[in-house]
């Protein structure tokens, strides 16, 4: 199993790491409390699920004022993070890891603003379900196409991408300090 980056590998970006109480009927795994310290004010506002096939890819997808909370129920996912934030003292460092099931699936991520974030399916499916700190605001929502040189980042043969994730695309809402 692949180890976990550190937390300041990223500014900002965090990991929680989870603990699974398996039994003969299956397990118990607490995902987040309100009350972990990656939440700034004990709370959120959207919880959303999307499951995707093998080869399926994401990326790369950046918010300006919203922070994403990601935990791979199902499956098995390769997660790659990228500070686009030309402010940070991590500008341009990139982390790759895996989440799910025989990946480091014990983990929830904290995935600041201003941080690309992208994903590859190696299982059969996987399920991401994810957290966000504002409700889905397309004005928020920025994009580089998946294979875009801003990131050095390989993503495999087979690849299967939507028209979405194949094009730049800048948001209209002004970049807000948080």
């Amino acid at each position: 199993m692949a180890q976990l980056p550190e937390n300041d590998s990223i500014l900002g970006v965090t990991f929680k790491p989870l603990t699974t109480h398996p039994d003969s009927r299956g397990f118990f795994r607490e995902v987040i409390r309100s009350t972990d310290t990656f939440f700034p004010d004990g709370s959120f506002a959207q919880w959303s699920h999307s499951k995707m096939e093998k080869n399926v890819v994401k990326a790369w997808h950046y918010h300006h004022i919203q922070t994403d909370w990601w935990y791979v129920g199902l499956g098995l996912l390769e997660v790659v993070l990228f500070d686009n934030r030309e402010e940070s003292p991590t500008y341009q460092t990139k982390l790759v890891f895996q989440l799910g099931e025989t990946g480091d699936s014990s983990a929830t991520v904290c995935i600041p603003p201003g941080v690309l974030h992208g994903g590859k399916v190696l299982s059969e499916f996987a399920h991401l379900f994810y957290i966000t700190s504002k409700t889905y605001n397309p004005d928020d929502e920025g994009r580089f196409a998946y294979n875009s040189p801003v990131v050095d980042h390989e993503w495999g043969d087979g690849v299967i991408v939507s028209e979405r994730d194949t094009v730049d695309f800048t948001p209209t809402h002004p970049r807000s300090s948080r």
